[in-house]
Protein backbone atom coordinates (compact mmCIF):
# COMPACT_ATOMS: atom_id res chain seq x y z
CA UNK A 1 0.00 0.00 0.00
CA UNK A 2 1.60 3.75 -0.92
CA UNK A 3 0.41 6.63 0.49
CA UNK A 4 -0.61 9.72 -2.00
CA UNK A 5 1.68 12.25 -0.62
CA UNK A 6 4.84 12.62 1.87
CA UNK A 7 3.87 14.54 5.24
CA UNK A 8 7.50 14.12 6.64
CA UNK A 9 10.39 12.33 5.71
CA UNK A 10 11.79 12.22 8.83
CA UNK A 11 8.64 11.05 10.93
CA UNK A 12 8.87 7.68 11.51
CA UNK A 13 5.89 7.49 14.21
CA UNK A 14 4.53 3.85 12.78
CA UNK A 15 7.79 2.05 14.13
CA UNK A 16 6.77 2.99 18.03
CA UNK A 17 3.53 2.70 19.95
CA UNK A 18 1.10 5.71 19.78
CA UNK A 19 -1.14 6.91 22.61
CA UNK A 20 -5.11 7.17 21.72
CA UNK A 21 -4.06 11.15 22.00
CA UNK A 22 -1.82 10.98 19.21
CA UNK A 23 -3.84 8.83 17.32
CA UNK A 24 -6.90 10.77 17.84
CA UNK A 25 -4.88 13.88 17.01
CA UNK A 26 -3.49 11.88 13.10
CA UNK A 27 -7.24 11.45 12.58
CA UNK A 28 -7.71 14.92 13.17
CA UNK A 29 -5.41 15.97 10.71
CA UNK A 30 -6.33 13.49 8.00
CA UNK A 31 -9.83 14.33 7.73
CA UNK A 32 -8.77 17.97 8.18
CA UNK A 33 -7.06 18.20 4.61
CA UNK A 34 -5.67 15.52 2.05
CA UNK A 35 -2.08 16.55 2.40
CA UNK A 36 -2.15 14.31 5.95
CA UNK A 37 -2.59 11.35 3.80
CA UNK A 38 0.22 9.55 4.91
CA UNK A 39 -1.56 9.72 8.65
CA UNK A 40 -3.74 6.84 7.85
CA UNK A 41 -1.12 5.00 6.95
CA UNK A 42 0.62 5.72 10.34
CA UNK A 43 -2.83 4.65 12.03
CA UNK A 44 -2.99 1.22 10.22
CA UNK A 45 1.09 0.57 11.09
CA UNK A 46 0.09 0.68 14.34
CA UNK A 47 -2.87 -1.92 14.50
CA UNK A 48 0.10 -4.63 16.21
CA UNK A 49 0.86 -1.98 18.84
CA UNK A 50 -2.69 -0.60 20.37
CA UNK A 51 -5.55 -3.14 17.90
CA UNK A 52 -8.51 -1.71 20.31
CA UNK A 53 -7.35 2.02 20.09
CA UNK A 54 -6.82 1.27 16.04
CA UNK A 55 -10.09 0.04 15.70
CA UNK A 56 -11.56 3.22 17.57
CA UNK A 57 -9.44 5.38 15.51
CA UNK A 58 -10.34 4.20 11.90
CA UNK A 59 -13.73 3.39 12.46
CA UNK A 60 -14.32 7.58 13.06
CA UNK A 61 -12.45 7.95 9.91
CA UNK A 62 -14.07 5.97 7.80
CA UNK A 63 -17.44 6.44 9.45
CA UNK A 64 -16.72 10.26 8.42
CA UNK A 65 -15.57 9.31 4.92
CA UNK A 66 -18.09 7.33 3.81
CA UNK A 67 -20.53 10.34 5.18
CA UNK A 68 -18.83 12.48 2.83
CA UNK A 69 -19.08 10.34 0.10
CA UNK A 70 -15.02 10.85 -0.55
CA UNK A 71 -15.08 7.28 -1.80
CA UNK A 72 -17.41 7.12 -4.79
CA UNK A 73 -16.66 6.70 -7.83
CA UNK A 74 -18.61 7.52 -10.48
CA UNK A 75 -18.48 4.92 -13.37
CA UNK A 76 -18.90 7.23 -16.03
CA UNK A 77 -15.36 8.52 -15.11
CA UNK A 78 -13.78 5.31 -14.69
CA UNK A 79 -14.55 4.89 -18.02
CA UNK A 80 -13.99 7.48 -20.07
CA UNK A 81 -10.76 8.73 -18.52
CA UNK A 82 -7.70 6.35 -19.79
CA UNK A 83 -5.01 8.04 -17.79
CA UNK A 84 -6.41 8.03 -13.56
CA UNK A 85 -6.74 11.23 -11.96
CA UNK A 86 -4.87 12.25 -9.39
CA UNK A 87 -9.06 11.81 -7.90
CA UNK A 88 -9.18 8.50 -9.41
CA UNK A 89 -6.27 7.78 -7.66
CA UNK A 90 -6.99 8.91 -4.51
CA UNK A 91 -10.11 7.27 -4.60
CA UNK A 92 -8.99 4.07 -5.30
CA UNK A 93 -6.46 4.22 -2.76
CA UNK A 94 -8.83 5.13 -0.16
CA UNK A 95 -10.67 2.39 -1.46
CA UNK A 96 -7.66 0.09 -1.18
CA UNK A 97 -7.26 0.88 2.66
CA UNK A 98 -10.79 0.64 3.32
CA UNK A 99 -11.07 -3.16 2.24
CA UNK A 100 -7.48 -3.81 4.21
CA UNK A 101 -9.53 -2.98 7.16
CA UNK A 102 -12.20 -4.66 6.39
CA UNK A 103 -9.82 -8.00 6.27
CA UNK A 104 -8.03 -7.24 9.75
CA UNK A 105 -11.59 -6.04 11.13
CA UNK A 106 -12.82 -9.69 10.60
CA UNK A 107 -9.47 -11.17 11.44
CA UNK A 108 -9.61 -9.62 15.04
CA UNK A 109 -12.85 -11.96 15.59
CA UNK A 110 -10.63 -14.97 16.43
CA UNK A 111 -8.81 -12.92 19.24
CA UNK A 112 -8.34 -14.70 22.27
CA UNK A 113 -9.16 -10.93 24.25
CA UNK A 114 -13.27 -10.66 24.79
CA UNK A 115 -12.44 -7.01 24.39
CA UNK A 116 -11.01 -6.96 20.88
CA UNK A 117 -13.77 -9.36 19.80
CA UNK A 118 -16.44 -7.20 21.19
CA UNK A 119 -14.91 -4.17 19.42
CA UNK A 120 -14.36 -5.69 16.08
CA UNK A 121 -17.59 -6.50 15.57
CA UNK A 122 -19.06 -3.02 17.21
CA UNK A 123 -17.00 -1.42 14.57
CA UNK A 124 -17.88 -3.67 11.63
CA UNK A 125 -21.55 -3.40 12.09
CA UNK A 126 -21.13 0.46 12.36
CA UNK A 127 -19.34 0.44 9.12
CA UNK A 128 -21.53 -1.74 7.60
CA UNK A 129 -24.61 0.46 8.67
CA UNK A 130 -23.08 3.42 6.90
CA UNK A 131 -22.01 1.60 4.24
CA UNK A 132 -25.92 0.51 3.80
CA UNK A 133 -27.12 4.81 4.04
CA UNK A 134 -23.73 6.50 1.91
CA UNK A 135 -22.87 3.33 -0.36
CA UNK A 136 -19.97 3.63 -2.38
CA UNK A 137 -20.56 2.01 -5.66
CA UNK A 138 -24.27 3.28 -6.27
CA UNK A 139 -26.29 6.58 -5.40
CA UNK A 140 -28.25 7.16 -2.89
CA UNK A 141 -31.25 8.15 -4.62
CA UNK A 142 -30.64 4.11 -6.12
CA UNK A 143 -33.47 2.91 -3.89
CA UNK A 144 -33.12 0.87 -0.44
CA UNK A 145 -29.47 -0.51 -0.16
CA UNK A 146 -28.08 -3.30 2.05
CA UNK A 147 -24.19 -3.92 1.76
CA UNK A 148 -25.11 -7.60 1.70
CA UNK A 149 -21.77 -8.39 0.78
CA UNK A 150 -19.99 -6.99 4.19
CA UNK A 151 -23.26 -9.08 6.23
CA UNK A 152 -21.68 -12.15 4.43
CA UNK A 153 -18.58 -11.33 5.42
CA UNK A 154 -19.44 -11.19 8.99
CA UNK A 155 -21.37 -14.25 9.14
CA UNK A 156 -18.19 -16.22 7.45
CA UNK A 157 -16.17 -15.22 10.39
CA UNK A 158 -19.03 -15.90 13.13
CA UNK A 159 -19.88 -19.33 11.92
CA UNK A 160 -15.84 -20.32 11.85
CA UNK A 161 -15.32 -24.25 12.06
CA UNK A 162 -12.18 -23.50 14.40
CA UNK A 163 -13.78 -21.65 17.19
CA UNK A 164 -16.66 -21.35 18.91
CA UNK A 165 -18.15 -17.58 18.58
CA UNK A 166 -20.75 -18.07 21.28
CA UNK A 167 -19.50 -14.91 22.51
CA UNK A 168 -19.51 -12.83 19.58
CA UNK A 169 -22.79 -14.50 18.37
CA UNK A 170 -24.77 -13.04 21.54
CA UNK A 171 -23.81 -9.52 20.83
CA UNK A 172 -24.80 -10.26 16.99
CA UNK A 173 -28.17 -10.30 18.11
CA UNK A 174 -28.81 -6.95 18.90
CA UNK A 175 -28.95 -6.60 15.18
CA UNK A 176 -30.73 -9.49 14.21
CA UNK A 177 -34.12 -7.79 15.91
CA UNK A 178 -34.26 -5.06 13.19
CA UNK A 179 -36.54 -6.57 10.07
CA UNK A 180 -34.33 -5.74 7.13
CA UNK A 181 -31.57 -7.12 9.23
CA UNK A 182 -32.78 -10.34 10.03
CA UNK A 183 -34.35 -10.96 6.79
CA UNK A 184 -30.62 -10.27 5.30
CA UNK A 185 -29.46 -12.85 7.46
CA UNK A 186 -31.77 -15.19 6.44
CA UNK A 187 -31.30 -14.90 2.75
CA UNK A 188 -27.55 -15.19 3.64
CA UNK A 189 -27.12 -17.99 5.55
CA UNK A 190 -28.21 -20.70 2.63
CA UNK A 191 -25.33 -19.79 0.96
CA UNK A 192 -23.00 -20.14 3.76
CA UNK A 193 -24.45 -23.82 4.99
CA UNK A 194 -22.96 -27.04 3.80
CA UNK A 195 -24.60 -29.82 2.48
CA UNK A 196 -21.78 -32.31 3.84
CA UNK A 197 -20.79 -32.73 7.44
CA UNK A 198 -18.91 -29.65 8.59
CA UNK A 199 -17.29 -29.44 11.78
CA UNK A 200 -18.38 -29.56 15.13
CA UNK A 201 -17.80 -25.97 16.05
CA UNK A 202 -19.40 -24.76 12.75
CA UNK A 203 -22.78 -25.81 14.05
CA UNK A 204 -22.47 -25.38 16.96
CA UNK A 205 -22.25 -21.51 16.02
CA UNK A 206 -24.79 -22.06 13.01
CA UNK A 207 -27.27 -23.45 15.98
CA UNK A 208 -26.54 -20.64 18.22
CA UNK A 209 -26.95 -17.91 15.72
CA UNK A 210 -30.23 -19.69 15.10
CA UNK A 211 -31.26 -19.74 18.22
CA UNK A 212 -30.91 -15.92 18.49
CA UNK A 213 -33.20 -15.16 15.70
CA UNK A 214 -36.47 -13.60 16.38
CA UNK A 215 -38.41 -16.56 15.49
CA UNK A 216 -40.53 -17.61 17.68
CA UNK A 217 -44.23 -16.77 16.96
CA UNK A 218 -46.34 -19.40 14.95
CA UNK A 219 -46.34 -18.23 10.98
CA UNK A 220 -44.77 -14.52 12.22
CA UNK A 221 -41.17 -13.61 12.45
CA UNK A 222 -42.16 -10.57 14.98
CA UNK A 223 -44.52 -10.59 17.80
CA UNK A 224 -46.42 -7.41 16.80
CA UNK A 225 -49.84 -6.82 15.30
CA UNK A 226 -50.54 -6.04 11.83
CA UNK A 227 -50.31 -2.15 11.78
CA UNK A 228 -47.06 -2.10 13.87
CA UNK A 229 -44.07 -1.90 12.02
CA UNK A 230 -40.82 -2.41 13.22
CA UNK A 231 -37.88 -0.19 12.82
CA UNK A 232 -35.08 -0.74 10.00
CA UNK A 233 -31.62 -0.89 10.90
CA UNK A 234 -30.83 1.13 8.20
CA UNK A 235 -33.42 3.45 7.38
CA UNK A 236 -33.23 5.44 4.69
CA UNK A 237 -35.66 8.39 3.43
CA UNK A 238 -35.76 7.76 -0.18
CA UNK A 239 -37.08 3.87 -0.42
CA UNK A 240 -38.15 1.93 2.29
CA UNK A 241 -37.50 -2.12 3.17
CA UNK A 242 -40.58 -4.26 2.37
CA UNK A 243 -40.52 -8.11 3.95
CA UNK A 244 -40.93 -10.84 2.07
CA UNK A 245 -42.27 -13.35 4.45
CA UNK A 246 -42.69 -16.64 1.80
CA UNK A 247 -38.55 -15.87 0.82
CA UNK A 248 -37.30 -15.25 4.30
CA UNK A 249 -39.19 -18.89 5.25
CA UNK A 250 -38.13 -20.43 2.05
CA UNK A 251 -34.39 -19.51 3.56
CA UNK A 252 -35.00 -20.86 6.70
CA UNK A 253 -36.11 -24.21 5.49
CA UNK A 254 -33.07 -24.59 3.12
CA UNK A 255 -30.82 -24.17 5.74
CA UNK A 256 -32.58 -26.94 8.05
CA UNK A 257 -32.75 -29.18 4.92
CA UNK A 258 -29.09 -29.53 5.11
CA UNK A 259 -28.67 -29.72 9.21
CA UNK A 260 -31.32 -32.40 9.75
CA UNK A 261 -28.51 -34.49 7.20
CA UNK A 262 -25.74 -34.00 9.63
CA UNK A 263 -24.75 -36.23 12.25
CA UNK A 264 -24.35 -34.88 15.49
CA UNK A 265 -22.80 -35.54 19.08
CA UNK A 266 -25.22 -35.74 21.82
CA UNK A 267 -24.76 -31.98 23.07
CA UNK A 268 -25.24 -31.12 19.45
CA UNK A 269 -28.16 -33.61 19.24
CA UNK A 270 -29.65 -31.67 22.06
CA UNK A 271 -29.12 -28.13 20.68
CA UNK A 272 -30.85 -28.82 17.81
CA UNK A 273 -33.30 -30.32 19.68
CA UNK A 274 -33.56 -26.78 21.30
CA UNK A 275 -33.48 -24.74 18.67
CA UNK A 276 -36.03 -26.90 16.36
CA UNK A 277 -38.60 -26.50 19.33
CA UNK A 278 -38.07 -23.38 19.77
CA UNK A 279 -37.40 -21.30 16.92
CA UNK A 280 -37.69 -23.06 13.72
CA UNK A 281 -40.62 -25.96 13.77
CA UNK A 282 -43.43 -23.35 13.19
CA UNK A 283 -41.39 -22.03 10.06
CA UNK A 284 -41.07 -25.23 8.27
CA UNK A 285 -43.13 -26.13 5.21
CA UNK A 286 -43.70 -29.73 6.02
CA UNK A 287 -43.13 -30.12 9.30
CA UNK A 288 -44.57 -34.01 9.27
CA UNK A 289 -40.87 -34.73 7.49
CA UNK A 290 -39.55 -34.44 11.36
CA UNK A 291 -41.33 -37.12 12.20
CA UNK A 292 -38.68 -39.93 11.82
CA UNK A 293 -35.62 -37.86 13.20
CA UNK A 294 -38.22 -36.91 16.47
CA UNK A 295 -38.98 -40.82 17.07
CA UNK A 296 -35.53 -41.71 16.77
CA UNK A 297 -34.44 -39.06 19.20
CA UNK A 298 -37.42 -40.45 21.53
CA UNK A 299 -35.41 -43.81 21.89
CA UNK A 300 -32.41 -42.04 22.87
CA UNK A 301 -31.92 -41.71 27.18
CA UNK A 302 -32.21 -38.40 29.34
CA UNK A 303 -32.85 -34.88 28.04
CA UNK A 304 -32.44 -36.08 24.59
CA UNK A 305 -35.67 -37.89 24.43
CA UNK A 306 -37.06 -35.31 26.49
CA UNK A 307 -36.47 -32.50 24.33
CA UNK A 308 -37.76 -34.49 21.40
CA UNK A 309 -41.38 -35.36 23.62
CA UNK A 310 -42.25 -31.69 22.86
CA UNK A 311 -41.50 -31.89 18.73
CA UNK A 312 -43.92 -35.25 19.09
CA UNK A 313 -46.89 -33.69 21.07
CA UNK A 314 -46.58 -30.79 18.59
CA UNK A 315 -47.48 -32.96 15.41
CA UNK A 316 -49.45 -34.79 17.44
CA UNK A 317 -51.65 -32.06 17.78
CA UNK A 318 -51.03 -29.72 15.34
CA UNK A 319 -50.32 -31.60 11.94
CA UNK A 320 -52.35 -34.76 13.05
CA UNK A 321 -49.54 -37.31 13.20
CA UNK A 322 -50.84 -40.95 14.57
CA UNK A 323 -48.54 -42.66 16.46
CA UNK A 324 -50.54 -45.26 18.76
CA UNK A 325 -46.21 -45.93 20.82
CA UNK A 326 -46.74 -42.59 22.05
CA UNK A 327 -47.94 -43.67 25.43
CA UNK A 328 -45.32 -46.54 25.80
CA UNK A 329 -42.68 -44.12 24.94
CA UNK A 330 -44.04 -41.52 28.39
CA UNK A 331 -44.04 -44.21 30.17
CA UNK A 332 -40.59 -45.58 29.70
CA UNK A 333 -38.88 -42.24 30.54
CA UNK A 334 -39.86 -41.99 33.97
CA UNK A 335 -37.14 -43.34 35.59
CA UNK A 336 -35.41 -42.36 38.52
CA UNK A 337 -32.45 -40.68 36.37
CA UNK A 338 -35.12 -37.81 34.92
CA UNK A 339 -34.93 -36.55 38.11
CA UNK A 340 -31.00 -35.77 37.94
CA UNK A 341 -31.74 -33.97 34.12
CA UNK A 342 -32.26 -30.13 33.37
CA UNK A 343 -35.70 -30.67 31.52
CA UNK A 344 -37.54 -33.17 34.17
CA UNK A 345 -40.32 -30.06 34.56
CA UNK A 346 -40.33 -30.42 31.18
CA UNK A 347 -41.24 -33.90 31.60
CA UNK A 348 -44.28 -33.14 34.12
CA UNK A 349 -45.30 -30.27 32.06
CA UNK A 350 -45.77 -32.38 28.86
CA UNK A 351 -47.25 -35.42 30.39
CA UNK A 352 -49.71 -33.68 31.72
CA UNK A 353 -50.10 -32.59 28.73
CA UNK A 354 -50.70 -35.79 26.46
CA UNK A 355 -52.90 -36.99 29.80
CA UNK A 356 -55.18 -34.79 29.73
CA UNK A 357 -58.00 -36.45 27.55
CA UNK A 358 -60.89 -37.91 29.55
CA UNK A 359 -60.88 -40.39 27.04
CA UNK A 360 -57.48 -42.38 27.28
CA UNK A 361 -58.10 -46.35 29.08
CA UNK A 362 -58.04 -46.70 32.55
CA UNK A 363 -55.06 -49.04 32.46
CA UNK A 364 -53.57 -46.82 31.05
CA UNK A 365 -53.26 -44.01 33.43
CA UNK A 366 -53.54 -46.28 36.01
CA UNK A 367 -50.31 -47.62 35.52
CA UNK A 368 -48.88 -43.66 35.06
CA UNK A 369 -50.35 -43.49 38.62
CA UNK A 370 -48.91 -46.11 39.73
CA UNK A 371 -45.54 -45.97 38.31
CA UNK A 372 -45.46 -41.83 39.20
CA UNK A 373 -46.24 -43.16 43.24
CA UNK A 374 -43.02 -45.63 43.27
CA UNK A 375 -40.93 -43.20 41.86
CA UNK A 376 -42.10 -40.91 45.07
CA UNK A 377 -39.78 -43.23 47.15
CA UNK A 378 -37.11 -42.29 45.69
CA UNK A 379 -37.79 -38.66 44.59
CA UNK A 380 -36.18 -35.21 45.49
CA UNK A 381 -38.72 -33.74 47.70
CA UNK A 382 -39.49 -30.33 45.74
CA UNK A 383 -40.31 -33.51 42.58
CA UNK A 384 -42.66 -35.27 45.20
CA UNK A 385 -44.80 -32.54 45.59
CA UNK A 386 -45.04 -32.45 41.86
CA UNK A 387 -45.66 -35.80 41.60
CA UNK A 388 -48.64 -35.61 44.31
CA UNK A 389 -50.29 -33.25 41.92
CA UNK A 390 -49.65 -34.84 39.31
CA UNK A 391 -51.29 -37.89 40.26
CA UNK A 392 -54.32 -36.23 41.67
CA UNK A 393 -55.02 -34.43 38.37
CA UNK A 394 -55.18 -38.15 36.95
CA UNK A 395 -57.55 -39.25 39.71
CA UNK A 396 -59.69 -35.86 39.01
CA UNK A 397 -59.97 -36.91 35.17
CA UNK A 398 -60.63 -40.39 35.65
CA UNK A 399 -62.89 -40.75 39.00
CA UNK A 400 -63.26 -44.72 38.39
CA UNK A 401 -59.34 -45.11 39.26
CA UNK A 402 -59.68 -44.06 42.63
CA UNK A 403 -60.38 -47.76 43.61
CA UNK A 404 -56.66 -47.52 43.61
CA UNK A 405 -56.49 -45.52 46.49
CA UNK A 406 -57.59 -48.64 49.01
CA UNK A 407 -57.70 -51.49 46.91
CA UNK A 408 -58.27 -54.57 48.54
CA UNK A 409 -55.32 -56.64 46.70
CA UNK A 410 -52.73 -54.22 46.46
CA UNK A 411 -50.35 -54.53 49.18
CA UNK A 412 -50.09 -54.19 52.71
CA UNK A 413 -48.73 -51.11 53.95
CA UNK A 414 -47.91 -52.71 57.97
CA UNK A 415 -44.54 -54.26 58.40
CA UNK A 416 -43.56 -55.05 54.82
CA UNK A 417 -45.01 -52.26 52.57
CA UNK A 418 -45.63 -53.33 49.24
CA UNK A 419 -45.99 -57.28 49.78
CA UNK A 420 -48.08 -58.55 47.46
CA UNK A 421 -48.63 -55.47 45.45
CA UNK A 422 -49.18 -56.72 41.57
CA UNK A 423 -47.76 -53.90 40.16
CA UNK A 424 -45.01 -54.76 37.55
CA UNK A 425 -42.12 -52.02 37.86
CA UNK A 426 -40.15 -53.62 35.38
CA UNK A 427 -42.92 -53.94 32.76
CA UNK A 428 -42.32 -51.60 29.70
CA UNK A 429 -46.02 -51.99 28.60
CA UNK A 430 -48.44 -50.20 30.71
CA UNK A 431 -51.38 -51.91 29.74
CA UNK A 432 -49.37 -55.02 30.86
CA UNK A 433 -48.33 -53.80 34.13
CA UNK A 434 -51.11 -55.02 36.53
CA UNK A 435 -51.86 -51.12 37.69
CA UNK A 436 -55.20 -51.50 38.02
CA UNK A 437 -55.41 -54.30 40.77
CA UNK A 438 -52.63 -52.50 42.94
CA UNK A 439 -53.37 -49.42 45.12
CA UNK A 440 -51.42 -46.14 46.22
CA UNK A 441 -49.56 -47.39 49.51
CA UNK A 442 -46.80 -45.53 48.41
CA UNK A 443 -48.80 -42.29 49.27
CA UNK A 444 -50.05 -43.74 52.58
CA UNK A 445 -45.92 -44.47 53.44
CA UNK A 446 -45.13 -40.68 52.70
CA UNK A 447 -47.69 -39.86 55.03
CA UNK A 448 -44.88 -40.14 57.80
CA UNK A 449 -42.31 -38.42 55.87
CA UNK A 450 -40.14 -36.51 57.51
CA UNK A 451 -40.99 -33.27 55.95
CA UNK A 452 -44.30 -31.42 57.24
CA UNK A 453 -45.08 -30.04 53.59
CA UNK A 454 -44.88 -33.55 51.91
CA UNK A 455 -46.47 -35.07 54.59
CA UNK A 456 -49.50 -32.62 54.32
CA UNK A 457 -49.42 -32.88 50.23
CA UNK A 458 -50.14 -36.84 50.63
CA UNK A 459 -53.51 -36.52 53.27
CA UNK A 460 -55.00 -35.54 49.86
CA UNK A 461 -55.89 -39.34 48.97
CA UNK A 462 -57.74 -39.31 52.35
CA UNK A 463 -59.70 -36.24 51.73
CA UNK A 464 -62.65 -35.69 48.96
CA UNK A 465 -60.48 -35.10 46.44
CA UNK A 466 -61.05 -30.86 44.88
CA UNK A 467 -63.15 -29.90 42.06
CA UNK A 468 -60.70 -28.31 39.54
CA UNK A 469 -57.56 -29.66 38.38
CA UNK A 470 -54.52 -28.43 39.82
CA UNK A 471 -52.19 -25.48 37.31
CA UNK A 472 -49.46 -27.94 37.05
CA UNK A 473 -47.74 -24.91 35.42
CA UNK A 474 -47.65 -22.63 38.46
CA UNK A 475 -46.53 -25.46 40.75
CA UNK A 476 -43.72 -26.16 38.04
CA UNK A 477 -42.30 -22.57 38.01
CA UNK A 478 -42.46 -22.35 41.76
CA UNK A 479 -39.56 -25.26 41.84
CA UNK A 480 -36.57 -24.37 43.62
CA UNK A 481 -34.66 -24.57 40.65
CA UNK A 482 -36.82 -22.45 38.61
CA UNK A 483 -36.63 -19.90 41.02
CA UNK A 484 -32.99 -20.27 41.35
CA UNK A 485 -32.98 -19.35 37.77
CA UNK A 486 -35.03 -16.60 37.77
CA UNK A 487 -33.36 -14.66 40.75
CA UNK A 488 -29.78 -14.70 39.19
CA UNK A 489 -31.39 -13.25 35.95
CA UNK A 490 -32.52 -10.15 37.81
CA UNK A 491 -29.91 -7.43 38.14
CA UNK A 492 -28.09 -7.24 41.50
CA UNK A 493 -27.93 -3.43 42.56
CA UNK A 494 -24.07 -2.87 44.62
CA UNK A 495 -25.02 -2.52 48.21
CA UNK A 496 -22.70 -0.26 49.86
CA UNK A 497 -21.16 -2.38 52.84
CA UNK A 498 -19.13 1.24 54.41
CA UNK A 499 -19.32 4.54 54.62
CA UNK A 500 -15.41 4.87 54.52
CA UNK A 501 -13.44 3.81 51.95
CA UNK A 502 -10.50 1.16 53.45
CA UNK A 503 -7.00 2.42 52.80
CA UNK A 504 -5.02 -0.46 54.48
CA UNK A 505 -5.92 -3.40 56.35
CA UNK A 506 -6.82 -1.42 59.58
CA UNK A 507 -10.57 -0.79 60.46
CA UNK A 508 -11.85 2.84 59.72
CA UNK A 509 -12.06 5.28 62.59
CA UNK A 510 -14.93 5.08 64.97
CA UNK A 511 -15.78 1.04 64.44
CA UNK A 512 -16.88 -0.63 67.38
CA UNK A 513 -15.00 -3.93 66.88
CA UNK A 514 -12.03 -1.34 68.07
CA UNK A 515 -13.94 -1.58 71.86
CA UNK A 516 -13.49 -5.12 72.34
CA UNK A 517 -10.37 -6.20 70.45
CA UNK A 518 -6.90 -4.69 69.70
CA UNK A 519 -5.68 -5.11 65.65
Amino acid sequence: MAAIETTDPGDNSQFHKMSAKQLRHKAQEFLSSRKYANNLVDIISQWENSCNLCIMTLETIFIEVLRRGDMYLERTIALTISEPSPEVRYINWLRDCYEEIWVKILSCFESDKISTQTQALTTAIKLMAEEGKYPIDVPESHGYIFPVHRLKSILMTLLSPDRDNSNIISKFEEIIGYKDALYYVLKTLPSLTPKRQPRKLFIKNLLELINRLPLTKENEYYARNENQELLCYLPNSSASFTWDQSSARKSLNKVWACVMHWELTPQLHKLLLIVLLERVIYHLEKPILLTDFLMDSLDADGPIGVLALKGVYILVTKHNLEYPNIFTKLYAMFEPEIFHTKYKARLFYLSDLFLSSTHLPEALVAAFIKRLARLTLVAPPEDILIILLFIGNLLLRHPGLKCLIDHPEGGELSENPGVGDPFLMEERDPLQSNALFSSLWEIRALQNHILPSIVTAARFIRNPLPSIEYDMAAALEKTGQNIFNKEIKDTVKDIMLTFERPNSMSLPKGERLFQYWQL
